[in-house]
């Protein structure tokens, strides 16, 4: 009788290394977003440009990756979730490269463009999760995944400073090519290939109609306070937008294989869902803008505290870490009672932090407080959004429906930087040669902040009562995904 010589096969990871690994793709991608914020002063000197065009190194990256996001969802639901997250790896890593070698502006574009496509980790990391976890681990590990977004994006800050102030500003790109080529490799050694994949034929013209929409609407909204609200640049790129995204929606609801099911996006908890996301992404962003000028400003000014740019990054740190603390919280309220009353006590957190940063604005530890305090609502909030979407959307569709998610998201927070800015501008105080804004335009900031929070806190008090349900659903689908029967 033959011996049986083959090998074993190899054990599947851990599910804890592969929450591990993805999460930390995760903060590596959000901390590519704010590694390039204490250059911004100095990119006109440094890539030897005009002022209004160095900001396209920061523009740029917002268009790429609101492009990137969706389209790699589709992409990924289609030919491999882990495929498209080590494609989006790699262009951070490439771009990030490209960026650390440059030293004029046209080739700093390009390097921020190619880290702008990354912006599809978060969505696809989601979604393998749905795929490979056991459903007692699902709820928390999307939770923190979730919640990288905002960790990265705070501890980046203190990170970029030091590295800004102490070294030569393309360390700053180097470093974030080295920490996207280590978290490609952790990638594809410990995270297993998913093996839900819904093949067909990829909607081009649905791919490059919202692309085009997307560019038109955010370019108008990140740019126009530079060209000018009534501006006919401004005024046609809106137009444009709203007249793509009615072509864009006719098609995909024509089209056999669209790139956005809009018929699943429609129903009621994705669609408030997906609103409920970009009024938070709004209100998540006001303090990022508020908090470290405030820390920035001259004492002079009678509000300012005079720091640095790190010690304002290292008050902002904590926000990050509270995030990542409480998304087991999230989890477990999930659980116990609903996505839907995580993400209303969230949005209530997070509106009582910039309902107290309007009167806590005297020393640096009231900021810590308060940055803290809305870094718990904003990790409670994020932990519930996406189990609200893959509650409601077949097993198929979770990378596409979690990257249009993100995407709202992103739309919320340029919209915020647009508002915050017009505010900024509008309320301000000369002090010798420079304008800035007056301690009221700060609050009146937090003010809208707080409101967007309680809007969102609304919009999702009319999602659908059956919370519970749709955190049972998600869970039996994860439990689905890993039936035997599924397709390789």
């Amino acid at each position: 009788m033959p011996v049986d010589t083959s090998a074993p096969p190899a054990a599947p990871p851990r599910p804890m290394v592969v929450v591990t690994v993805l999460a930390l793709a995760g903060i590596v991608v959000s901390l590519m977003q704010t590694l390039v914020i204490p250059l911004v002063p100095q990119l006109p000197t440094l890539l030897h440009a005009d002022t209004g065009d160095a900001t396209w190194a920061v523009t740029v990256t917002l268009l790429a990756g609101a492009v990137a996001t969706p389209v790699m969802g589709r992409l990924g639901d289609m030919y491999g979730k882990r495929r498209m997250l080590l494609v989006s790896l790699a262009m951070l890593a490439v771009g990030s490269t490209v960026a650390a070698l440059s030293s004029s502006l046209a080739p700093m574009i390009v390097g921020r463009a190619l880290q702008g496509l990354a912006a599809g980790v978060i969505p696809l990391g989601i979604s393998i999760m749905r795929d490979e976890l056991p459903r007692e681990r699902l709820g928390s590990a999307i939770a923190l995944m979730s919640a990288s977004l905002g960790v990265g994006g705070a501890l980046g800050l203190p990170l970029a400073a030091l590295l800004a102030e102490r070294t030569n500003w393309h360390v700053l790109f180097w470093v974030s090519a080295g920490l996207g080529a280590v978290v490609a490799v952790l990638v594809a050694l410990l995270v297993p290939p998913a093996p839900a994949r819904t093949g067909g034929r990829f909607d081009v013209v649905g791919a490059v109609g919202l692309s085009a929409a997307l560019v038109c609407l955010l370019l108008g909204v990140s740019k126009g306070a530079d060209w000018g609200w009534g501006s006919g640049t401004t005024i046609v790129l809106f137009v444009a937008a709203a007249v793509l995204l009615v072509a864009w929606g006719a098609w995909e609801l024509s089209h056999g294989q669209p790139l956005v099911d809009l018929r699943t996006t429609i129903r009621r908890q994705v669609l408030l869902t997906n609103l409920a996301s970009m009024v938070f992404g709004f209100a998540m962003f006001a303090q990022s803008l508020v908090l470290p000028q405030l820390l920035q400003a001259p004492t002079a000014t009678g509000y300012g505290l005079g720091r640095s740019m790190l010690a304002a990054g290292l008050v902002m740190a904590p926000s990050g870490l509270v995030m990542m603390a409480v998304a087991p919280l999230s989890s477990r309220i999930t659980a116990s009672r609903g996505p839907k009353v995580t993400l209303m006590t969230g949005a209530l957190i997070v509106a009582i932090g910039y309902g107290a940063g309007i009167v806590l604005m005297s020393a640096a530890w009231q900021l810590v407080v308060v940055s803290a305090v809305i870094g718990a609502g904003i990790g409670l909030a994020y932990g519930a959004l996406p189990a609200l979407i893959m509650g409601a959307v077949p097993t198929s569709e979770t990378a596409a429906a979690n990257g249009l998610n993100t995407l709202m998201r992103s739309i919320g927070t340029s919209v915020a930087s647009a508002v915050a800015g017009v505010i900024l501008a509008q309320l301000t105080m000369t002090l010798g040669p420079a304008t800035l804004p007056t301690q009221a335009a700060f609050r009146v900031v937090l003010a809208v902040a707080a409101a967007a929070a309680v809007v969102a806190l609304g919009v999702a008090a009319f999602l659908p009562g059956r919370g519970r349900a749709a955190g049972q659903n998600l869970a039996r689908a994860g439990a689905e995904q890993r039936s035997p029967d599924r397709v390789g």
